[in-house]
């Protein structure tokens, strides 16, 4: 911004200074001699002429041979340019302004300062808008029983509650008050909704703003709102500033945005500046800890951190239980199962999953959630809705092999999962068909079991080259193909599970064994893959029941 100011004071004094300079030229400078029409033709004739300009106004501009402007009325004659040439006059051909240089240069100098005032307008604007982005500062109804998380998650959140309703209590101690709070985990895994919890089980007002309404157009918005929101916090007498998404504003600096680094500074300064017991946390939550600015992240700033994690099985029934309060869930619909079957889901997801199933039974007509609407639902979350749509009887004996392929692969070398449908129906998500398993739920997994997964990923690709040809392969192994490699990158990079070292390699032989596992599998289960491949082709779908009675 002052950068700006100072160009714009130049810019000024240009503009002054160069209309000072053409008014004294113009007033220093004698006035041009009149001559009559026939006057201008005798001088032109006797050589006293030496050049004129010739233009649509209403007089030509004449120099005289010793140097004297002179005007005449212009003839508009076809043969004036001709005739004065003829007589070796140079001339020039030029249209006139409308706008005199004074008037031009005093409407260009009125137009500077109308865009000036404009801007100026705009940018005052731009910092009042802050008013127009309200935080919310009312102090949330939910609380930590409306919250399921790890254990350890809660607990480092329930003393965030302490040192806002006791801040006195811990510096008695000599322990020093968090200030800031980085609540760090992948999307969907509640941070937001543990924020406003934390302000609600501590009965604190909850100022609440994205990283994104920090950025804005007119530089110092962000760092005005920054100041705004710290302020309104002081004012209220303490309570709990979060900012989500803290990534559009915090991320590592690297100079190439000017006000999101002012914006970041504001925020530094601003957290550096009100004492432990003023009763102030500062929460913010990211997905990405590893992009953030260090100064961030030092002492004194965001140094508390608290991660919030994928919800484990039992964590996932209990956030079930709390999104199923308000649905009518059939009395024999159990939570448990759903829960078991939801490995890997956040919690946005699980609340996603119930509400698609209340849509379900509420399309039907239903007194309550079945079994099938939840069936159903979790088919919708993870590989969309089922579209059929038309397709060659080959088309179908490919998809049917491929996806009896994954199936029997999947129960065949990771029987502690569960393969719950199998379908040649496509998928609103592009998909030709799907084989739906659900994995273990474990922390560690050996390289037996990563090497049975990627087998069970390249399944399909393996039963389509076995029984039609290498050249018969179709594109409907894409996705197969980018979860093997993420999981043998990581098998080789990650886990040390390679034998060269060299990560490319190793991942291009872990994909080669797998792929060459898959077919032997596949080969000497071959019965069992065509009776699988032959009911998908006449039934189209396969539930978990019919799977296990063909592979018993």
């Amino acid at each position: 911004m002052s950068k700006w100011k100072n160009w714009k004071g130049i810019f000024v004094f240009f503009m002054v200074a160069t209309l000072v300079v053409l008014c004294l030229a113009d007033g220093a400078g004698s006035s041009p001699r009149m001559l009559s029409y026939p006057e201008f033709w005798q001088m032109a004739e006797t050589g006293e002429i030496q050049s004129v300009r010739m233009g649509d106004g209403e007089n030509w501009h004449a120099v005289l041979s010793d140097g004297q402007m002179a005007l005449t009325p212009n003839p508009r004659a076809l043969d004036g340019k001709e005739r004065l040439l003829a007589m070796n006059v140079q001339v020039t051909e030029q249209q006139e302004s409308a706008v005199p240089p004074l008037v031009f240069m005093g409407l260009m100098l009125g137009i500077f300062f109308i865009m000036m005032r404009s801007r100026s307008k705009g940018a005052s604007m731009g910092l009042q808008k802050y008013a127009a982005v309200q935080a919310d500062e009312r102090v949330p109804e939910i609380t930590f029983n409306d919250v399921a998380v790890a254990g350890e998650t809660l607990q480092s959140m329930r003393d965030l509650v302490d040192f806002l309703q006791k801040p006195d209590h811990f510096s008695r101690y000599g322990a020093r008050v968090p200030k800031g709070v980085m609540l760090y985990g992948p999307p969907g895994t509640g941070k937001t909704l543990l924020a406003k919890a934390l302000a609600g089980e501590a009965k604190a007002p909850f100022f609440a703003m994205s990283g994104a309404d920090f950025v804005q157009v007119y530089v110092g918005v962000g760092a005005s709102r920054i100041r705004e929101l710290f302020k309104k916090a002081r004012k209220a007498g303490g309570g709990v500033i979060f900012i989500d998404e803290i990534d559009a504003i915090g991320k590592k600096r690297d100079n190439g945005n000017d006000e999101r680094e002012q914006t970041l500074n504001a925020l530094l300064t601003e957290m550096s500046g009100f004492s432990d017991s003023s009763g102030i946390i500062v929460l913010a939550a990211t997905n990405r800890l590893d992009t953030l600015d260090a100064a961030l992240l030092r002492e004194g700033r965001f140094d508390r951190r608290i991660e919030v994690g994928l919800p484990d099985l039992e964590e996932r029934l209990k956030i079930l239980q709390v999104h199923a309060r308000k649905k009518p869930l059939a009395p024999h619909l159990s939570l448990e199962d759903t829960a078991r079957q939801t490995t890997l889901f956040s919690g946005a997801q699980l609340e996603t999953l119930l509400n698609e199933a209340a849509i379900r039974a509420a399309r039907r007509g239903g007194e309550h959630i079945e079994e099938q609407d939840l069936k159903n639902a979790f088919c919708a979350v993870t590989v969309g809705e089922e579209r059929p749509r038309i397709m060659t009887e080959q088309e179908k004996r490919i998809t049917a092999y491929h996806e009896a392929g994954h199936a029997l692969i999947t129960r065949l070398m990771i029987p502690e999962a569960k393969i719950t449908r199998v379908t040649i129906i496509p998928s609103s998500r592009g998909a030709a068909g799907y084989s739906m398993s659900i994995q273990p739920d474990k922390m560690l997994h050996t390289r037996k079991e990563l090497m049975a997964m990627i087998c069970a990923a390249l399944a399909g690709r393996a039963a389509e080259e076995m029984i039609f040809g290498p050249d018969q392969v179709t594109s409907g192994a894409a996705g197969d193909w980018k979860k093997a490699r993420e999981i043998a990158l990581a098998m080789a990079d990650e886990f040390g599970m390679g034998e060269t070292g060299d990560k490319e390699k190793d991942q291009r032989q872990i994909l080669v064994k797998a792929m060459e596992m898959a077919k032997e599998c596949l080969l000497h289960h071959r019965e069992l893959l065509d009776q699988l491949a032959g009911q998908l082709l006449i039934r189209e779908t396969l539930e978990e029941e019919d799977i296990q009675a063909l592979i018993a």
